[in-house]
């Protein structure tokens, strides 16, 4: 089927930028907030009307969501729905955006953590580059009862764009839970109960011994074999 024109001034301008997405730009390419303005001079708010398409699936990434990306680059990643056909302007989410509030009060629980990686928000990373920004992702569940659920979790920027896909199926992890011996799930529940988990002595060598070059870890082998005898 042949698009229309993203010029035809017929259609409202979110549905004119959906269109010069797909027909200027292309899934999986770069464009600018400058290439944007330029194609919409007659539309004041055209960034905005950009951002809205989010509301019908389509997934259009900044900085935030891929680090890769400049300050001034988006990324066409996804097209959701076609809403310059009829019917299909209707909002497709079935959740609202989230207020300030809410985002607060779900960065709270989760201790302004990523609960990714354990990173804070405007923190450093071990290797390097930007700092850390801290958001809410959307993360599907599958409860006990199999249904599914979307549920909100903090996380940084590298954590949401590597974990977009994640789902966590919460009755298979119940039941690795009770399927614990005793000491094992009080160990379990010690670390839930402090939200942290330090490394026994045991698990450091362990770490260490992994990364020693070849020869080391023959001798490390020996003196473990040795205390077996």
């Amino acid at each position: 089927m042949t698009l229309p024109s993203w010029q035809d001034k017929k259609y409202g301008s979110k549905t004119r930028a959906a269109l010069w997405l797909v027909s200027e730009v292309g899934e999986g390419n770069v464009f600018t907030k400058t290439q944007l303005r330029e194609a919409f001079p007659d539309v004041a708010q055209i960034d905005r009307r950009t951002r809205d398409l989010r509301d019908h699936e389509w997934q259009i990434d900044t900085r935030r969501e891929d680090p890769s990306l400049k300050l001034e680059e988006q990324r066409f990643v996804k097209k959701g729905a076609e809403i310059w056909l009829p019917g299909q302007a209707k909002t497709q989410k079935s959740k609202a955006s989230l207020t300030a509030a809410q985002r607060t009060k779900i960065m709270a629980a989760d201790g302004f953590l990523c609960r990714s990686c354990g990173i804070g928000n405007g923190e450093p990373y071990h290797d390097g580059g930007q700092d850390s920004q801290l958001d809410i992702a959307r993360r599907k569940v599958v409860l006990e009862n199999g249904s599914a659920q979307v549920q909100f979790v903090t996380e940084c920027n590298r954590c949401r764009v590597g974990g977009r896909e994640r789902e966590v199926n919460l009755s298979e992890l119940l039941g690795q839970v009770k399927a614990l011996a005793s000491l094992e799930r009080k160990v379990l529940a010690a670390w839930v109960k402090a939200d942290a988990r330090k490394p026994s002595e045991l698990e450091k060598l362990w770490g260490v011994y992994r990364t020693l070059p070849e020869e080391s870890r023959t001798a490390f082998q020996q003196a473990v074999a040795s205390e077996e005898e």
